[in-house]
């Protein structure tokens, strides 16, 4: 791309799978020189099903508009060409494990020593320093270790799989927020920086109104008695005579009155309004409620409705939906289907996808 909010930023990417990548593409989509700096073989996420147009669709959504150069960094022709990638950029972004990057001689001092003015970022799962950061992990390790996943749990108590990848997502776009932070800096300073974003530190911000007894030295949040994560009327998935699912997604009273009111229970408010744990008997008056129509009765029963509700889609139905659709966030370009920026301009126009690299390309 030659036009965007970074058009003239050069960066040089040696990340691989989802956090780092994401974050550099959504450089690319302002404009930015990304290149792409892939081990011999490529990215993993190349070759990751499902495929179209000869990219895997992973892949074409991670890193499009970047370009892409093989280099083995274990040999001095690898090691040359990456230098002289180093020597024009302004951002520098690595993903290996701490004390890689010293190993091959690509520490931020050696860097620096070369480019002052570069910006280098290193982006693991737990940081440069500290007890876990040898610890090899993915985004599911890290919510396990910063109490995320334990209330990532069903009626039960257990935890299960997460369905986001909230350490990848806060990790990447935490050092986005950090890269961009640095270049301004810059601006005024003429002097590049370090910075070491973990994912681990990224997400544990995001726990603030949940476990906030646990962050003042107090008990961990229990998801039955907590008002986001379970214990409340007003914000629970209720499963519907089709067997599937609605939300109640919001607690404000005005929503509460609005809800019991057209369901013929207005006597009901004060137990909405009351903790999180003490709603137990209106949640099951809700579930028998709810269980008595299919979803889409319920949708069309909530149209004319002032309260926070919302069917559980699949991806199928979230991707089909008109929403999505009047917001042009798939694009389809030259035989393969794109997730459009969230980040968009007034200023520019409509938005094309960038060239997906092959390998070395």
């Amino acid at each position: 791309m030659g036009q965007g909010k970074l058009s003239g930023v050069k960066v040089v990417d040696l990340t691989l799978f989802l956090p780092g990548p994401m974050l550099t593409m959504m450089m690319a989509d302002q404009g930015a020189e990304v290149v792409k700096v892939e081990p011999p073989g490529g990215d993993p996420a190349r070759n990751m099903e499902p495929f179209e147009a000869s990219h895997s669709v992973w892949f074409t959504n991670a890193n499009r508009g970047k370009k892409s150069i093989v280099c083995d960094l274990k040999t001095d022709a690898g090691k040359s060409a990456l230098w002289e990638l180093i020597e024009g950029a302004d951002v520098f972004v690595e993903g290996f494990r701490p004390g890689v990057m010293q190993r091959l001689g690509f520490d931020y001092a050696a860097v620096a020593a070369r480019n002052p003015a570069i910006i280098y970022c290193s982006l693991t799962a737990f940081g440069q320093h500290g007890a876990l950061a040898d610890h090899p992990a993915h985004d599911m390790a890290v919510q396990a270790l910063s109490g995320f996943l334990s209330v990532n749990d069903g009626q039960d108590g257990v935890p299960v799989v997460p369905g986001v990848a909230s350490a990848d997502m806060a990790g990447g776009l935490t050092a986005l927020s950090a890269i961009l932070m640095a270049l301004i800096g810059r601006a005024s300073s003429g002097r590049g920086d370090y910075i070491d974003i973990a994912m681990f530190d990224a997400i544990l911000p995001w726990c603030v109104h949940t476990a906030s007894s646990a962050i003042v030295g107090g008990d961990s949040p229990r998801s039955h008695e907590q008002r986001s994560l379970g214990g409340a009327a007003f914000y629970q998935v209720y499963e519907t005579a089709d067997n599937r699912h609605i939300v109640l997604g919001a607690r404000e009273e005005k929503f509460v009155r609005n809800l019991l009111g057209a369901l013929g229970h207005a006597d009901r408010v004060e137990e909405a309004l009351r903790p999180a744990g003490q709603q137990g008997d209106l949640i099951e008056l809700l579930r028998s409620i709810f269980a008595q129509k299919t979803q889409g009765d319920w949708t069309h029963w909530f149209a004319d409705k002032d309260v926070a509700f919302a069917p559980v889609l699949n991806f199928r139905e979230a991707f089909d939906s008109a929403h999505l659709q009047d917001r042009a966030l798939i694009v389809e370009a030259k035989g393969r289907h794109h997730i459009a920026p969230a980040i968009r301009y007034a200023s520019e126009d409509a938005w094309l996808p960038g060239k997906v690299p092959d390998l070395g390309a």
